[in-house]
């Protein structure tokens, strides 16, 4: 089958690019991985160091900078993601896995024929979707039974339906326990459970299956899994344990997706967790026929703000039964789609009932399966209306009919579902009660120091730094918050790893951050090339494979008004920028952040690079060449950085230091060749006074040498201080600007509101805070004054604010339903607030 392609640009249209379907699937063998393809036959000069002006110098970006030294890892195999923590949970790694798992390829799930049923025969070809949705293994054993009266027969149900029904009418009365009030109480509970119980319907799950089999071939090009990660959750199903799906939450199709590729391979359907803003007439129906189960977005909506323990109750004991019988669940931890392409914070919600359960011994372990799921195009197409600051459009039966005609009229590429290693919830829960780790800093903690130096009393309180170490029991309320965060964290990080890079991310983060005047067709098929060599060796898989050219083409197709297409007279070849209105670039910057994971490490490198040589520079400290960087006072940049920006992503697991890995990360730029260990005149380098002061004002338990390493040991030595100097090389130079590029949208976002901060008369509502700040950066979008049009989007408003409140810029109270935000005292004066500027614009290149 071929599929031609038309663009039109101005008054010009491509005559037809014609495209083999199969450049576009993904096999066991992927020959766009191999040294002797085609593509390594293109030609890699070197020219001229090119800005954004710049579009006739043609350097190649990433390979000439950093591949040089890997370049026989580009013949290497596909790389196998989605491993978990061989530091919390080493026996569950070395569970549900061998070494022939990671060749077993991957299957284009809606790829069926008669092969894939019992039948043969030209009949069995014209009806194998139906013969393989009725040979799949779903009947209503599978799942539970009897659940709404389990619940309400439940002591502690029964118990908060007593208290409510028995809550004092008016103040000063007596609490009193009226039968006709507590019968009122549990109808008002079977009310609730009705809305929250699924009844499961294995016939509608068939007949859904077919039906998605329909749909998803008419408007996806294929949905790819791993064979290797399915067997291992098949061999998690063989355990009798209850399983956790937790996927990252990009779009409304993934409800559906999980479910219906655990239906092709015959893996039971879980529940699945569902916001009540999706209770709509007829679709509810479905949805809970399908294993949904809708809850409330916030646990307490009660109309004078109180908690409500009867629901609390129900949905504690719903989901204790759920495990209690060996059910499956799905629950998204960011509670709801992602509006910037990023993973977004954990709400750890329903995953502590989880976690609770466990603890009153309601099953004897859980598994836990995070999913990374990543689409060349999401469905929904872009969240603007939202980023530009429009409240959120209710969901209606009318908006989900229109969405699915929308859909049956496009395409929207290829989408990859990765299944990562199933690990124990007790093995985790075990190992964090007896890890000596010390309580987590706060970003007020863990920043101010950097920022404010000279600060006095500046110091962490070393009683609650113990504390927490010394109470780590499972019944202590301090250690079961945090290892629920930590939890939390852990499963959205390795979720966001498994994400496979799509063409869409890396063609959009090239248009935004290496050619945002425009370049020619022909040096984005070369970049986009390197760029996917790239990804690979940083061990993050693709989910695509062909010829670049081919690649290239469908992800501008996808990205349709986002990309602007003209013919140029020199070789008539066609010239290809983003377009600039607010909304495109908007969108380009969602797709862009798919990428963004892969490099994030380096890009705060780079950027804390430019802050300790800028700083040197205007210090003009004597006796000392500008050029040298101390490593460990380069890494210690780096890591304020990470606190800073802590918010927008997390640069590692809980379980490591944050100093450790951004010494990791220094360590492969020196591998790379971008930084150079200096061998002279290290003796003529000292930190100036400011950098002094700086680093006695970190507390010791940032440090990521050990304190329990001997100081004569190997260890000890390998970390012992050294200098860099930043390699002058056209290439690196030209990689370090790409990098320090990727953070510039967020470093703007957040000095622009540091600036808006200046002006700031309190006190105000965090809300109406919000619209004025956010209008703020579209003024300065709209005036072409900022320099990054997507640092305006309102997801970097908000966590703009949210870091402000964290590290004491404002002190915010409670009052009714609405937060009230002030200026604290430490930020009062302007000096302070001058002083925030300067340390985030340090980072900026401008």
């Amino acid at each position: 089958m071929y599929v031609c392609y038309y663009f039109a640009a101005s008054d010009l249209q491509f005559n037809s690019w014609v495209m083999d379907e199969t450049a576009l699937s993904l096999g066991t063998i992927d020959v766009s991985y191999l040294s002797t393809s085609a593509e390594c036959s293109i030609s890699r000069c070197k020219h001229s160091s090119e800005e954004w002006g710049e579009c006739n110098s043609r350097p190649t970006l990433f390979r000439s900078a950093t591949l040089k030294w890997k370049e026989t890892l580009l013949s290497r195999k596909r790389p196998f993601v989605g491993r978990c923590c061989y530091v919390c949970t080493p026996q569950s790694r070395d569970n549900f896995f061998n070494a022939s798992i990671p060749s077993l390829g991957l299957r284009n799930v809606i790829y069926i024929n008669e092969t894939h049923t019992r039948y043969r025969g030209w009949l069995a070809r014209r009806f194998c979707y139906v013969l393989f949705v009725q040979e799949r293994d779903v009947h209503k054993g599978m799942f539970a039974k009897n659940l709404t009266e389990n619940v309400l027969n439940n002591s502690r149900v029964q118990k908060a339906i007593v208290d409510e029904a028995s809550e004092p009418s008016a103040p000063g009365s007596f609490a009193q326990t009226d039968p006709k009030a507590i019968n009122k109480v549990k109808k008002k509970a079977r009310k609730i459970l009705q809305e929250m119980v699924a009844n499961v319907s294995p016939a509608l799950i068939r007949l859904t299956g077919w039906v998605l089999l329909k749909l998803f071939n008419s408007f996806f090009w294929n949905i790819q899994i791993h064979r290797g990660q399915i067997e291992m959750v098949k061999a998690a199903t063989e355990m009798n344990l209850p399983l956790i799906f937790l996927p990252v939450h990009k779009s409304h199709i993934d409800y559906l997706l999980l479910t219906f590729i655990l239906f092709c391979h015959n893996i039971k359907a879980p529940y699945i967790a569902a916001g009540n803003n999706l209770n709509i007439p007829i679709f509810s129906t479905l949805i809970r026929k399908l294993g949904g189960f809708f809850i409330r977005r916030k646990l307490d909506q009660s109309p004078d703000g109180r908690k409500d323990f009867l629901y609390r109750a129900l949905l504690y004991v719903h989901i204790e039964e759920l495990l209690r019988q060996q059910q499956f669940l799905e629950i998204f931890l960011e509670g709801t789609r992602s509006r910037s392409g990023k993973t977004s914070g954990a709400r750890a919600g329903l995953l502590s009932v989880v976690v609770d359960a466990l603890f009153s011994n309601a099953t004897p372990d859980v598994l836990i399966i995070p999913v990374g799921i990543s689409y060349d195009r999401i469905i929904e197409g872009h969240y603007n209306s939202e980023q530009l600051g429009k409240p959120k459009k209710n969901e209606s039966l009318w908006s989900i009919a229109r969405g699915v005609f929308r859909m049956l009229r496009k395409n929207y590429g290829c989408v990859r579902v990765d299944f990562a290693q199933p690990f124990s919830l007790k093995e985790y829960v075990n190992s964090q009660s007896q890890k000596p780790v010390p309580a987590p800093l706060s970003l007020e903690q863990a920043l101010l120091p950097a920022i404010l130096p000279l600060r006095p009393n500046d110091t962490v309180d070393e009683g609650t730094e113990a504390s927490l170490p010394n109470s780590r029991d499972i019944t202590s309320e301090p250690f079961r918050r945090e290892l629920i965060a930590n939890l939390a964290e852990h499963i959205l990080f390795t979720a966001n790893k498994s994400c496979a890079v799509m063409s869409t991310h890396i063609v959009a983060c090239l248009l935004l951050y290496r050619h945002r005047q425009g370049t020619d067709l022909s040096r984005l098929v070369e970049d986009f090339f390197s760029m996917k060599e790239e990804v690979l060796a940083r061990d993050f898989d693709l989910g695509f494979s062909g010829n670049s050219d081919d690649v290239v083409m469908h992800a501008i197709h996808l990205l349709g008004n986002c990309v602007n297409i003209t013919n140029t007279s020199r070789n008539n070849e066609f010239f290809i920028t983003p377009s600039t209105t607010i909304p495109a670039v908007f969108e380009l910057n969602f797709y862009s952040n798919g990428v963004l994971h892969v490099f994030i490490k380096e890009a705060i490198i780079a950027c804390s690079l430019h802050a300790v040589q800028s700083r040197r520079y205007r210090n003009g400290t004597s006796g000392a060449s500008p050029s040298l960087i101390s490593q460990e006072h380069l890494v210690r940049k780096a890591a304020s950085l990470c606190y800073l920006l802590s918010n927008e992503f997390t640069v590692s697991l809980p379980c490591q230091v944050i100093y450790q890995v951004c010494h990791e990360s220094v360590e492969r730029l020196i591998q790379y060749g971008i930084l150079l260990v200096a061998e002279d005149d290290q003796e003529d380098v000292s930190p100036s006074l400011t950098e002094q002061q700086w680093d006695k004002k970190l507390p010791e338990p940032l440090s990521w040498r050990s304190d329990e390493e001997d100081e004569d040991s190997d260890f000890g030595e390998e970390q012992r201080d050294c200098y860099l100097k930043v390699s002058q090389s056209q290439e690196h130079q030209q990689y370090i600007t790409f990098l320090q590029r990727l953070l510039g949208p967020l470093l703007e976002a957040y000095s622009s509101a540091v600036i808006f901060v200046h002006n700031f008369s309190g006190p105000v509502s965090e809300s109406e805070y919000l619209q004025k700040l956010h209008r703020h950066l579209i003024s300065r979008t709209e005036k072409n004054v900022a320099v990054y049009a997507e640092s305006a989007t309102y997801s970097h408003v908000k966590n703009a604010v949210k870091v402000f409140k964290e590290i004491g810029v404002f002190n915010q109270t409670k009052q009714r339903r609405d937060t009230i935000l002030e200026l604290s005292t430490t930020f009062l004066p302007q000096r302070n607030r001058q002083k925030l500027l300067e340390f985030i614009m340090s980072f900026m290149v401008l």
